[in-house]
Parts: C-alpha cells; structure tokens; sequence
C-alpha cells in the first residue's frame, strides 16, 4: 500500500551540494522581512512541502535557535543544510542564505560612500530617515523587552544595566551580573540588589581603569581588521532575542572608535531594514564605512561566526540545551541585561540625532508619527514603508 505524501516518514532528499547551496541562495534572495517572515519561508519550503524534518522536531529546534545568540534565521538554515548533507553542506547553506544581503550590503556601503556622503543634497533625507529609524528601534526595543522581561526582577536588571550603560560602564560587565543575578532561583532579590552594588562599584572604579571614549569630533583611532572582527564577533555572541540587540555592541566598537558617526550607523540600520537578509547584516555597513571591503569581510566574519559555530560543533546536542534549565535562567538574565543596554543605546543615538537636526521641534512630529505606525502596523513591508517616508519627510522639512 502507498502511503500519503502527509504520511510518508520526513527525511532530506538526496541533494548534491551546489544544488544545496543554490536552494539555499534563493531563501537568501527572498529573505525580506525579518526573521519571522525568514523562518517562515523556510519552513514552508523545508517541512511542509519539502518534509526534511518532522514538525514537531522543527519545534523544538526553533525554541533552541531562539534562546541561543544569534540571527535564528540563519542558523536554522545551517541546521537544516548539516541535516541534507553534514557539516559541509551547513557552510554551504548558511554562506548560500547570508551572501545575497551581504552583497547588497556592500553595494549599499559603495554608493553611500561614493555617491551620498558629504553631499548636501541627500541631508535632508537621512536626517527624516534617521529619525524614523529612531521610531523602528524603539519599537524592536519594547517587543524584545515584551518577550524577556517577563518579572520584576528582569525589569529590575533591564534598567540595572540600561543605567550602567549610560554611566559608561564597561559593556561585559551588566551582563555577567546580571547572568549571575538570575541564574539562582534562591532570593532574588538579593541577586539583583548584587547586581546592582557591581554596577556602582564599576563606575566607582571606571576612571582609573577605563580609557576615555573617543568624543564626536576627537582624534579617531586606528582602524584594524581585528577590532573589526571582534565588534562583530561581540554583536553575533550577543543578539539575544533580534538583531537589534547587536546594535549597541557594534556601534560602542566602530562609532565609539570615531571610525563612523552615529548618522552613518543609523544609516547602515536602515540599508538593512530594507534588504534581503538578517537584520544584523547592517554590520557589514559599519564595517564598509570604516575599513573598506576588508573591513566589511572582517566585522561580517565575526559576526556571522557564532551563528554557524553553535550547530557545527554542537549538533548532536543542539537539542537538548532546551531541556537544561539553569543554562536557560542565565541567558534570562544576559537577554534581560541586553534589553536595558539596547534602551540605553536608543537614548544615546536619540540624543545625537536630536543634535544633529536643524530644527528638533520640527522632526518631532515625524517620530511621533514614524512610532505609531511601528506599533499600530504588522508585516515585513512595515520598517521599509516606515524609513522610506522618513526620508520623504526629511525631504520636505529640511531640503
């Protein structure tokens, strides 16, 4: 007797490796959205029709793409590609699903550089399209907080480390409080009240331990290939809950370093709300402005590592991290923390852009506006529509 299609046990066909990575580079071409229309795409082509793997297995892989660092999307897809063919045929998806965006990216970068920056005519129209990436931001912030910080005393290491952020504390060190802070289950509130004393300590101790920040305006320092990687690597270890969490990471790294201004960082965030790829492809903008192609290769390396490290080393055992609820209690914590810096960083990037406008009063509105259609409206084509009357506004205060 011949079974159903639906019935028939799920496995992945027998698939030569260029035609792996050719169906993988078209997910990548058709990666608008962001990671939910990605993952749905995927799914559809994967499981529902393709029956690679059985739905309830997709399930439970998605939970642990969703609670580990990294853009989920695409570390599904490595996932998938070491199901088809092994650990080669994961290198191949996941470079077949990023390479589309990454390309994109780096004509963006191109042509920004060469055709929009310094010139007077485009002013006015990324100051409208900054504002409203402003808008965009903020609400990414309020969904990933609504996902993670589901306590009080998650709220209560949010703005623990969302404080710390703005008192120039180091970056590392709200995180690790606040992983430690949650991590046991045991009077929590003295946990946070831990975490909290660190962070004061810290900034006791910042002025004879911290060098300065680089000012807006002061001496840029060297551009490196290595700091490069590892702004990115810092990003990749770090996007906890969306790719906008990396956003504080890479800009302390490359703005912070006076390699870019926090307008062409803005900017970059914007390219990628608009491409076909991971949201955190707007690193390798950073990247480009900062160093070149080489520098765009280096930041993206580092950023894109852990997304294919985490399935390539741990496959067999990927799935059983969702069982172990200690480890899940410490990324709570470190999701919570990343929540309050990403917050911060809004308010850091809101307060340049507000230095930056020729008349703030006058762009108000168009945040105002920008943030209600953020909240009030769903679907892919949101963010895009949201920056791309940004920009008209921009057009029609400022030109």
């Amino acid at each position: 007797m011949t079974l159903p299609d639906n019935k028939l046990p799920a496995a992945p066909p027998q698939i030569s490796l260029p035609a792996l990575f050719l169906k993988f580079l078209r997910f990548g071409c058709l990666a608008f959205g962001g990671p939910i229309a990605q993952i749905a795409m995927v799914k559809q082509a994967l499981v529902t029709e393709g029956r690679w793997i059985e739905l309830e297995r997709f399930n439970r892989l998605l939970a642990v793409m969703q609670i580990l660092p990294g853009p989920e999307a695409h570390e599904l897809c490595v996932h998938m590609g070491i199901i088809a063919r092994g650990r080669i045929g994961g290198i191949l998806a996941g470079l077949g699903f990023m390479l589309p965006g990454f390309i994109l990216m780096l004509a963006c970068g191109f042509a920004y550089s060469t055709l929009v920056a310094g010139r007077d005519t485009f002013d006015s129209v990324l100051l409208g399209v900054q504002v409203a990436v402003l808008a965009v931001i903020a609400r990414a912030v309020q969904r990933i907080g609504g996902h993670v910080l589901t306590d009080r005393w998650l709220w209560a290491l949010g703005f623990i480390a969302a404080a710390a952020t703005l008192a120039d504390v180091p970056f590392w060190l709200p995180l690790v409080a606040a992983a430690f802070a949650y991590a046991g289950s045991t009077r929590p509130g003295l946990r946070v009240l831990f975490a909290a004393l660190a962070m004061v300590a810290a900034y006791a101790l910042l002025p004879a331990t911290a060098p300065a920040p680089t000012l807006p305006g002061g001496p840029a320092q060297d551009v490196t290939l290595l700091a490069l990687f590892v702004a990115g690597l810092k990003g990749g270890l770090l996007t906890f809950g969306g790719a906008y969490t990396a956003i504080p990471y890479v800009r302390e790294d490359t703005v912070g370093r006076g390699w870019l201004g926090d307008g062409e960082f803005l900017d970059g965030v914007a390219f990628a709300n608009m491409l076909p790829a991971p949201l955190v492809i707007f690193a390798t903008f950073a990247g480009y402005i900062a160093g070149g192609v080489p520098g765009a290769l280096a930041i993206t390396a580092g950023m894109f590592l852990p997304a294919f490290a985490f399935s390539l080393l741990l496959f067999e055992r990927l799935e059983a991290v969702i069982e172990n609820q200690r480890l899940h209690r410490t990324l709570d914590g470190v999701a919570a923390a990343v929540v309050g810096v990403i917050a911060a960083t809004l308010l850091q990037l809101g307060a340049a852009a507000w230095a930056r406008l020729p008349d703030p009063l006058l762009s108000a509105p168009v945040f105002v506006l920008a943030l209600a259609a953020a909240f009030s409206l769903k679907g892919g084509w949101v963010a895009p529509a949201i920056i791309a009357a940004g920009g008209a506004a921009g057009w029609a205060l400022f030109g």
